[in-house]
């Protein structure tokens, strides 16, 4: 049984830095594209990253681009969202994700398998 666990969150001050790690079990994710989503009460998922499984094929939303990076350890299972310069609107629980294949990184609904979530709050 596939199983993803987030780790990383926290409070942190405006400007501040953070790193979410997602560990995967359960199969072997040779070709799985790895996802970060983020998602604030009352409003729809939204994604932030995914990084294809070589790791040179990256995509970030435009509202974190030059301050997320996505990164992976094939080794380790692990995929990892450094965050800087965050902002009070990065407040949110954020959710990795994986599946299988690269095209249409950005869907949401094209992911097969989540994990429970981190809670990243900002303050100003």
């Amino acid at each position: 049984q596939v199983q993803l666990v987030e780790s990383g969150g926290g409070l942190v001050h405006a400007g501040g830095s953070l790193r979410l790690s997602c560990a995967a079990s359960g199969r072997t994710f040779t070709g799985y594209t790895m996802g970060w989503f983020r998602q604030v009460p009352g409003k729809e998922r939204e994604f932030v990253a995914a990084i294809g499984w070589s790791g040179s094929t990256t995509y970030n939303t435009d509202s974190v681009k030059g301050r997320f990076t996505i990164s992976r350890d094939n080794a380790k299972n692990t995929v990892y969202l450094q965050m800087n310069s965050l902002k009070p609107e990065d407040t949110a629980v954020y959710y990795c994700a994986t599946k299988y294949g690269y095209f249409r990184a950005e869907i949401m609904n094209d992911y097969n398998y989540w994990g429970q979530g981190t809670q990243v709050t900002v303050s100003s």
